[in-house]
């Protein structure tokens, strides 16, 4: 029971925060459109500020491009706290949480619910994808990065569904950063495996000398658009599940300030209800991209640790 207080209390707290110190983004009563604009705001991660609208944290780095730049007023390259890092600590929390019983259970047996299930999902990820493609030795030695990819992936996708909630991996920058790891997973283990050498060496198969360096270039481009596929797929698939339910919801305050209050309760019923219809089959994609991000990331780091795979 106190697992499940604790985690309650870990989700409910980023949401109160943001909350308190999150903008809201009210739409232009007189402009119907603008409640679409409004909405979609909610899906772009928002500066965490206090009473006077400045961020509660904001840190200078003025080694990094402007493009990282999080807030426009101030001079330098920002970087401030926004949502999306209080609902990924949240993730790294439940992680720790949920699995404090795990370990015990392995052992001994026993446990509850909660840790029945999570020790279930991590054997499921050992057995049916990690063990399968690299093999029960090199994949025992992988397991923990992938389990913890896996989890923290899935529990950054459920949050984004909770009412108040924010998906972290409906933003762009996360997945990158996710695919990054992986990236540099694929290239690390394959040089520590291989060799720094032969890592290289061996991206391109045996070919005519003269068509060596047209495939060298040809296996670098493939090694790096398999991060940018991971990257685009997750945010793709989780930004877009959000933009259909905030699309269906925002038709009853669009019918109700073109054509009146009435239309707009009229149609709220069948908005509402496939709103929440979508909300179910996001609840199934939410695994199932945790579910492709995990697999592909094992495939990928495969292939760089056995090049003749």
């Amino acid at each position: 029971m106190l697992r499940w207080i604790l985690i309650l209390a870990i989700v409910l707290v980023p949401i109160a925060v943001c909350f308190q110190f999150v903008p809201h983004h009210g739409p232009d009563p007189e402009q119907s459109a603008s409640v679409f604009t409004a909405l979609y705001m909610h899906l772009i991660p928002a500066t965490l500020v206090d009473a006077n609208h400045h961020p509660l944290f904001s840190l200078t780095l003025p080694q990094l491009p402007a493009l990282f730049d999080m807030d426009q007023h101030a001079d330098g390259v920002q970087m401030v706290l926004t949502n999306l890092q209080l609902f990924q600590l949240a993730a790294v929390l439940i992680i720790l949480v949920g699995f404090s019983g795990v370990p015990a259970h392995l052992k001994r047996g026993g446990g509850d619910a909660l840790t029945r299930v999570l020790a279930g999902f991590a054997a499921w990820v050992r057995d049916d994808m990690v063990y399968p493609t690299m093999g029960k030795e090199s994949g025992g030695r992988f397991l923990p990065f992938f389990l913890t990819l896996f989890f923290f992936i899935l529990f950054m996708n459920l949050l984004g569904l909770i009412p108040g909630g924010a998906t972290a991996t409906a933003s762009i920058w996360v997945t990158g950063a996710l695919a990054s790891v992986t990236f540099l997973a694929m290239i690390g283990c394959g040089m520590v495996v291989q060799g720094p050498f032969a890592f290289w060496k061996n991206l391109v198969p045996h070919v005519p000398l003269a068509l060596w360096p047209l495939m060298f270039f040809v296996e670098i481009v493939g090694l790096v658009v398999k991060p940018f596929a991971l990257t685009i797929r997750l945010f793709a698939n989780m930004n877009g599940g959000h933009m259909v339910v905030l699309s269906f919801l925002g038709l009853v305050f669009f019918f109700a300030a073109e054509n009146g209050p009435l239309v707009g309760w009229a149609t709220s019923p069948l908005a509402i209800g496939f709103a929440v219809f979508i909300m179910i089959i996001e609840s199934f994609v939410a695994l199932l991209q945790a579910f492709i991000f995990t697999q592909l990331s094992i495939l990928f780091v495969q292939m760089s640790v056995h090049p003749e795979h």
